[in-house]
């Protein structure tokens, strides 16, 4: 099987999304699902069910996935929870950042993102991967895994071999297969790792009080505690809406571990007490699970003929929800690098050894302070130093003095957009 441009290996949104644009763009491209394909009713299953999990989408990744034409399909499902004001505290201090203006009666103005469960995001994705105007330019194989890749030289790129014995040759491969990238691991790219030593509790809640379109965040001895705002699925829901949110719980992993053991009554009255009863009481709680906390980063984006992208390249602390929006600014920034040298080239250029370190030096050294960034954070709110008396004032007199500063806090509020 030959394709003379394009093979992305891994399916999620991130890989997804790369396809579109280069099929858009009318880039042949081949997506490698190791899933099997589901059909609409399959679907359907498993969209009926509420998702503890949220991605924070951020308005550079809104305009990508309108871009890509699966926006439009989330907004039409209504399975989302646009935000409009992000709320960080600590409860051992005085400080306190809102970002968003409430007082703003433009809506489109007033949004600083938006709260999608991953399989909303997917679903649509999956809409438009099979629609007839890219079916010319993208090819998809759905169930099947990549067992060996062999490089054959730069001007041919790699033969890819999958479990039933097909092989493809591709000038260029994208791994966006995920943290454990075996696209990564292949090409002989090493990872620089950090364990936290942290597990994340997830878990959906229905409040006392209503969200009113805010992200919240508590600054909290033991990490990080997340109340973001999740879509109304049920009729019961919409009559009463803006009352479910996302928990995203960082504890240090022993206590973690043996919180998610005990009933779920015991597990509401702590999460609501660590919230200081930010929205009242928990009525319900849902799907609680637990995840380890680490960072990662990719020693190289590139080799010949091989680029990473999303959480194949990095993975960040989820304290500031930013980890999918890094891999959908890695989507725009490789897009547009190999369409505009592929143009400059007169079709004659793809996936160049040039291109790709140019992407590389778009986006490595961004990831790399968010990374470190989002982990002086972590260290800076959490930990046995982080309860210092002088650290303690340091940081509450900042948080105070920075949320006076509001051309400061609008810049913040713009960064995390990612516009």
């Amino acid at each position: 099987m030959k394709n003379n441009h394009t093979l992305i290996i891994g399916s999620g949104i991130v890989g997804a999304t790369l396809a579109l644009k280069l099929a858009q763009a009318k880039m042949p491209v081949t997506l490698i699902d190791a899933r099997p394909a589901r059909d609409e009713s399959a679907w359907q299953a498993v969209l009926s069910k509420r998702d503890a999990r949220v991605y924070a989408l951020s308005l550079a990744s809104i305009h990508l996935l309108t871009e890509v034409g699966a926006w439009q399909k989330i907004a039409a499902s209504k399975r989302k929870a646009d935000y409009s004001q992000m709320q960080v505290w600590q409860l051992n201090g005085m400080g306190e950042l809102l970002f968003g203006d409430s007082n703003d009666q433009n809506l489109d103005a007033k949004l600083l993102g938006s709260m999608v469960e991953p399989a909303v995001i997917e679903h649509a994705l999956w809409q438009r991967l099979y629609s007839e105007d890219i079916s010319d330019y993208l090819t998809i194989i759905a169930g099947q895994k990549v067992v060996n890749m062999d490089w054959l030289g730069a001007q041919q790129g790699y033969r890819v071999t999958l479990d039933d014995g097909a092989a493809i040759e591709a000038a260029l491969v994208v791994g966006a297969d995920g943290r454990g990238s075996f696209v990564r691991q292949q090409a002989g790219i090493g990872l620089d790792t950090l364990d936290y030593h942290q597990t994340a509790i997830c878990c959906a809640i229905q409040t006392q009080k209503p969200h009113q379109a805010t992200a919240r965040q508590a600054m909290l001895p033991t990490g990080t505690l997340a109340l973001l705002p999740l879509a109304d699925i049920t009729d019961a829901d919409k009559a009463n809406p803006q009352y479910w949110q996302s928990i995203v719980w960082t504890l240090p992993r022993n206590q973690a571990l043996a919180l998610i053991e005990e009933e779920d009554r015991f597990i509401t009255d702590k999460l609501a007490a660590a919230s200081h009863y930010e929205l009242g009481a928990i009525q319900k709680i849902e799907s609680i699970a637990s995840f380890p906390l680490t960072a990662q980063q990719a020693k190289s984006y590139v080799a010949d003929n091989l680029v990473l992208i999303g959480d194949a390249a990095h993975g960040v602390h989820p304290l500031a929800g930013q980890g999918l929006n890094l891999g959908m600014l890695d989507v725009k920034a490789l897009s547009e690098q190999l369409a505009h040298d592929f143009a400059r080239s007169g079709g004659k250029l793809w996936g160049s050894n040039q291109t790709l370190r140019a992407y590389e030096r778009l986006r490595r050294p961004h990831n790399s302070l968010m990374m470190h960034s989002f982990s002086a954070l972590n260290w800076l709110f959490a930990g046995s130093l982080a309860q210092t008396r002088p650290v303690q004032q340091i940081r509450s007199e900042g948080m105070y003095r920075v949320g006076k500063i509001k051309p400061l806090m609008r810049l913040f509020a713009k960064q995390a957009s990612g516009v």
